[in-house]
């Protein structure tokens, strides 16, 4: 493997953006290749940073050494499917597909080639440096709220998926349990898209967690609150700080650490580290961001049953 890895971007957005500057910021990687249909938006992005813009998609893949797709998400599966084919290790902007049959197409696309895929779920960088992902005892109840104000970002996804996705992810983690049921009522937006939705899921192991996302919220907030059996963590991700009741010996510090500063960045480390085979695998793998997926497309399905 090449000392430098050439770094590619699909999609010229504002997480795009994002993405392109960490490969152009990283040790060990540089950007090299923007990929966006409209030519001037991958300009924009690609050429500040060093890198070329491209809008032929085959170009593109041929000049880069691993990709983001940090596309709309209803381009996902068929853009890292694209890489894959192409040989190309792949970082995906959640959610990993729009539907389980085509994320486990990629899956399978990239066992069969030996291909790392990660999946961008940065959330999960945070509550590894507050220390709750090695929390001792099993949650009895998570409470999520996850607003917003409107965008025209992700339209092409419910908010279940633009939103709340990341928090089911972390349910998930902090679960170590499967879900068995789900319930969710919600409200449209003036385009028939799922802008406020509210669910309940229940766990094999008793946990029950509930979910609050809105995409109509007049400020920004991201709250949670885990009940554990020896108390409770409450943490506001905006403001990066928590309550913790519990024993658990959590890291009060950890707004200072580089993973709560950019965990993108780490995310994205921890990509190319698992690509140069120094680190056993992504922060979020293939197998997590399906398991997170399915659980999403449940609570659509229950929002849908609830009209």
């Amino acid at each position: 493997m090449a000392d430098s890895l050439r770094g590619g971007v699909v999609g010229a957005g504002v997480f795009g953006g994002y993405h392109a500057a960490q490969y152009a910021r990283l040790p060990g990687v540089t950007l090299s290749a923007v990929f966006d249909p409209h030519p001037e938006r991958a300009a924009k992005v690609a050429m500040p940073l060093g890198g070329r813009a491209f809008h032929d998609f085959d170009a593109f893949l041929a000049a880069v050494d691993v990709v983001t797709v940090a596309s709309p998400a209803s381009c996902h599966a068929e853009q890292a499917l694209a890489a894959i084919a192409a040989g190309k290790p792949v970082y995906v902007e959640k959610p990993v597909a729009i539907s389980v049959a085509d994320a486990e197409r990629v899956r399978a696309a990239a066992a069969k080639a030996g291909l790392v895929v990660a999946c961008g779920h940065q959330e999960r960088v945070m509550f590894q440096a507050i220390g709750l992902l090695d929390a001792p005892e099993q949650p009895l109840l998570l409470e999520a709220l996850r607003h917003g104000p409107p965008s025209e970002r992700s339209r092409d996804v419910s908010a279940v998926l633009d939103l709340m996705v990341h928090d089911l992810d972390l349910a998930l983690a902090v679960s170590a349990s499967e879900a068995v049921t789900a319930e969710a009522e919600g409200e449209r937006g003036p385009d028939g898209v799922w802008d406020q939705v509210r669910a309940e899921v229940s766990f094999e192991s008793g946990a029950i967690a509930r979910f609050d996302v809105s995409r109509q919220a007049p400020a920004r907030r991201r709250t949670m609150r885990v009940v554990y059996p020896s108390g409770e963590v409450e943490i506001d991700f905006v403001a990066r700080t928590f309550r913790n009741t519990t024993p658990f010996a959590l890291n009060p510090d950890y707004a200072e650490t580089p993973a709560a500063k950019d965990p993108l960045g780490v995310s994205v480390e921890a990509f190319l580290d698992a690509v140069r085979g120094r680190a056993p695998r992504p922060v979020v793998t293939v197998d997590e961001a399906i398991a997170a997926l399915d659980l999403a497309l449940a609570v659509e399905q229950a929002l849908e049953a609830g009209g």
